[in-house]
């Protein structure tokens, strides 16, 4: 055999070398695994740099949003004055966010709605004109005003979102032959209510109690219910902003309500009913349904005029209804109307065209025009002071007097 000269072995060497290399390049194309961005905790671990800020966030929007079904409310949902939330990494998935909303997966399955603290939340309430729920609106029916001012809806929901609610009993002198059916016309509200719903009882004379604190179990809340001491006067403006306090304080749900069950006329409070409505407008606070036992002798006097006029004007101004039955009979049924009202509603919410810097009350107006329902009713509240300038807008009007 005749033996290689160094010039074609070395031909061939560097022919055999460009083909290795040319397979290695192609197999490194084809089966390498593509290489995924580190979330920001595993780089902070591995001693790297952060990730640039424009990198991420064109890798996010890279990502399709997908749609979150809204279930029912199964875990805690942050009080309506918590701040936001803090960031997530890729490795601790967040809330899937919805422009002025929030839906938040838990635990076990259920996804919570949680709101922009700077969104201005309304529970709306449509009745045609027979008074009947009407139910089949959509977003594009509806209309918001501020000021006279139209405002773009942000976010709309039609669907039966848990409560916190704040029942509050009269527990004067003069209710003590009624409390046994206004106890289990509360229980039955409860009942009949959405079975994720939080509640805590109130029971107030010329001073309030919490007899039970937020609880979803109904023997606690009948054992608060059943703290009967019928005696004392009605104080029933300071029992009602003591348990919208409590509300903004503690509630779990963002949508909140107060039911207030009284036989008469506030005459041992320290705040007014002006004082009191003030402070739920505060507190973009809850609505307030009204249960006003005012029959029998006394039921046209100037005291049981009065007391009406209060109910109406606390419920109308938070865009809830207040109740004057004429007998205790019809209280439970009155109960199971509050109950079904509650879960019908439309929760719209917007974020206002006036700086909440600017501070001042501002009222609301909703309307709402469906195919076929000819002249709509709404309900809701009319109108709120903007919560960031709360502190601010606070005047000595709507503070207790020392």
């Amino acid at each position: 055999m005749r033996p290689c000269s160094s010039r074609s072995f070395s031909s061939v060497a560097l022919t055999l070398a460009l083909f290795l290399a040319a397979s290695f390049v192609a197999a490194q194309n084809t089966s390498a695994p593509v290489a995924t961005p580190k979330s920001a905790a595993a780089r902070a671990l591995a001693g790297e740099p952060p990730t640039p800020a424009s990198a991420q966030s064109q890798s996010t929007a890279q990502k399709p949003e997908t749609q979150q079904p809204l279930n029912v409310d199964r875990d805690p949902v942050q009080s309506p004055d918590a701040e936001d939330n803090e960031p997530v990494s890729p490795d601790h998935p967040g809330p899937t966010v919805r422009g002025a909303q929030t839906l938040e997966k838990g635990p076990h399955g259920g996804f919570t709605l949680k709101r922009n603290v700077d969104e201005v939340v309304l529970n709306v309430t449509v009745l045609d004109n027979d008074g009947r729920l009407v139910n089949d609106l959509n977003k594009d029916d509806f209309r918001i005003f501020e000021d006279g001012v139209p405002q773009t809806i942000a976010s709309f929901q039609h669907q039966d979102i848990p409560v916190s609610m704040g029942i509050i009993i009269d527990n004067s002198g003069s209710m003590r032959d009624k409390r046994a059916a206004v106890n289990t016309a509360a229980l039955d509200l409860v009942k009949a209510s959405n079975r994720d719903d939080e509640a805590f009882v109130v029971n107030f004379s010329d001073e309030a109690f919490i007899d039970q604190d937020f609880t979803s179990d109904i023997a606690k809340l009948r054992e608060g219910l059943a703290h009967i001491d019928s005696k004392g006067g009605t104080a029933l403006y300071d029992a009602v902003v003591a348990s919208a306090d409590q509300l903004a304080k503690g509630a779990k749900r963002p949508k909140q309500v107060l039911l207030i069950i009284t036989d008469g006329e506030d005459n041992a409070s320290t705040f007014s009913l002006e004082q009191t409505i003030r402070r739920i407008q505060d507190l973009q606070g809850p609505v307030v349904y009204s249960i006003g036992l005012l029959f029998g002798e006394e039921s046209g006097g100037r005291e049981s005029r009065r007391a009406r006029r209060a109910l109406k004007l606390l419920s109308d101004e938070t865009g809830g209804m207040s109740f004057f039955p004429k007998s205790l009979v019809d209280v439970d049924a009155i109960a199971a109307e509050v109950a079904h009202d509650i879960r019908n509603q439309y929760t719209i919410g917007y974020h206002s065209t006036k700086p909440a810097s600017l501070g001042g009350y501002r009222s609301v107006k909703v309307e709402a025009h469906g195919s076929g329902h000819g002249k709509l009713m709404v309900r809701t509240r009319s109108g709120y002071y903007p919560k960031s300038a709360t502190p601010q807008a606070r005047t000595a009007q709507a503070e207790k007097p020392q």
